[in-house]
């Protein structure tokens, strides 16, 4: 895999295709690999980039003092995106990389084009209430990591991780995550940073900055999900100045598992009718 170096740390990226860039953040406890089927169906007309974000199933370790709050997690993507040197980017994010994704554009919007946000956390769903208890257990480091083991048993993952998708379920892939997690103290020092840093004051903030935003912005949340409510995309629509608002149906969070044609079929159409992008 082709990797970074930001002041950050090192991350690893995946990239297929060539054209107008797309560059797709996944979420808690997951990687890029997400996206793949999505990428293979938009590669032909765009460069889609998707990274290994530090969310506690990336393989390289941050440095220690990086700052793997909401607010640094939006900085090191900004990075990335500059020392991939892209503009005109289009944004995706979905579950916890979709209120990564926000805080980029509110924070740091001059290298995107687009935002498409997918079903993940906005306003105070930041995390959902089912996983809020996470937040407190980070205060004790050994609690995550006792919760994080338990997901070796297959069980346990498809009870945390089934709620996530309608469709079948990647064990292959969610013990590979889990791995990585238990693979290096690193890597769990970085996933309990990011967990103690998921603030719903950070997304509430990014959503009224988000008025500002000059660019078009896709909400394509899914209205059967459990714990990201279809009218939290509403809810955004009213307050973005170009909002472009699309139900991905018979689908939960991970839309891009569960409706992989119909994600990328209005990624694709969202670009090419309303932001109609160039090849930088």
């Amino acid at each position: 895999m082709p990797q970074i170096t930001l002041p950050q740390g090192t991350i690893h990226y995946r990239e297929a295709g060539a054209g107008a860039p797309i560059v797709f953040l996944h979420g808690y406890l997951m990687d890029g690999r997400l996206w793949d089927e999505v990428i293979t169906q938009l590669s032909g007309s765009f460069r889609c980039i998707a990274l290994d974000l530090p969310l506690g199933a990336h393989r390289t370790p941050m440095h220690p003092d990086a700052d793997l709050s909401l607010r640094g997690l939006g900085a090191l993507v900004a990075d990335a995106l500059a020392t991939l040197d892209l503009t005109g980017v289009t944004l995706v994010g979905n579950d916890s990389g979709s209120a990564i994704a926000q805080v980029v554009a509110a924070w740091h919007p001059e290298r995107l084009a687009a935002l498409v946000l997918t079903s993940g956390d906005c306003f105070d769903n930041c995390p959902p209430k089912v996983f809020k208890p996470l937040v407190v257990a980070a205060r004790v480091p050994a609690l995550v990591t006792w919760g994080v083991r338990t997901l070796r048993f297959r069980p346990m993952r498809r009870l945390t991780y089934g709620v996530l998708t309608s469709g079948p379920f990647p064990d292959a892939l969610v013990a590979d995550w889990i791995s990585a997690f238990l693979a290096h103290p690193g890597v769990r020092r970085d996933c309990i940073k990011v967990t103690r840093g998921l603030d719903s004051h950070v997304t509430q903030e990014a959503a009224t900055r988000l008025s500002s935003f000059p660019h078009p912005t896709l909400l394509a949340f899914a209205p059967e999900d459990r714990l990201f409510p279809y009218a939290h995309a509403e809810r955004l629509a009213t307050l973005l100045p170009n909002p472009h608002l699309t139900p991905i149906p018979n689908s939960r969070t991970w839309v891009m598992l569960d409706q992989p044609t119909q994600t990328a079929t209005h990624i694709s159409t969202f670009l090419t009718t309303t932001v109609q992008p160039t090849t930088p």
